[in-house]
């Protein structure tokens, strides 16, 4: 006799980066099981890869490791929202002594991504020379990226797609590794600065919450951005 096959609900969420509705379902024990090897890894790609083969399946094949950063983050929230409960309790250090733990419960259903006005990514690094640059995707950062020097210029490297040097828009197939770190190397300060802008203004998980110093009484705000300080 066969086993009874069993109907999950499905839930619709906008993708931040397109607007487009999608249908998702929340984990199955199976997805759990991959979360659950690969937490147990010490390697971000293997994480990472955990986390867009789930939401692949979750989301019937609508969103993988070419959405950016911030939808995979986004809808992982949202199934984990669905999967596992909307609330979840974070410990926070105060900021008024850097030192006091206060814990607060966040209704993950609340939490949204911050979009900036005027956002864009088309970097002017000259009057002439204009820099096209896609959004980071999830392999695009790990630890390495975070603790070294070299990191941020990585990710710049690999999140470039073209540039314009007022003859001819040249893709990033055009050059060679070397010839692309010689033109990130040639930025003085403030073309660096323009171009970092771009990461630092791109769309984020960003939630603000209010934490107590218990032993100060002093009530502070903290900002929230990025999936791991939600998990």
């Amino acid at each position: 006799m066969a086993l009874p096959k069993i109907d999950n609900p499905t839930y619709t969420l906008e993708l931040p980066s397109t607007g487009e509705v999608i249908k998702y379902r929340p984990f199955l024990v199976k997805e759990q099981k991959v979360l659950m090897l690969a937490q147990q890894s010490d390697k971000a790609v293997d994480r990472n890869n955990a986390i867009v083969q789930i939401i692949e399946s979750c989301t019937f094949g609508k969103v993988n490791g070419k959405n950016p950063l911030f939808d995979i983050e986004y809808v992982f929230l949202k199934l984990r929202a669905k999967s596992a409960g909307e609330t979840v309790n974070v410990t926070l250090t105060c900021p008024d002594d850097n030192e006091t733990k206060d814990t607060v419960k966040i209704n993950l259903e609340d939490v949204d991504v911050n979009m900036t006005d005027n956002h864009t990514n088309k970097i002017n690094i000259t009057d002439k020379v204009t820099m096209t640059i896609r959004y980071p995707l999830i392999n695009d950062i790990d630890e390495n990226v975070k603790e070294s020097v070299e990191g941020p210029f990585k990710v710049l490297k690999n999140c470039i797609e073209s540039i314009d040097d007022g003859d001819k828009i040249h893709t990033k197939a055009d050059f060679s590794d070397k010839e692309l770190d010689d033109f990130l190397n040639s930025f003085n300060t403030e073309q660096l600065t323009t171009v970092m802008e771009f990461f630092n203004s791109m769309p984020k998980l960003r939630h603000p919450v209010k934490v107590k110093n218990k032993n100060t009484g002093v009530e502070s705000e903290v900002i929230l951005e990025g999936l791991e300080n939600f998990l």
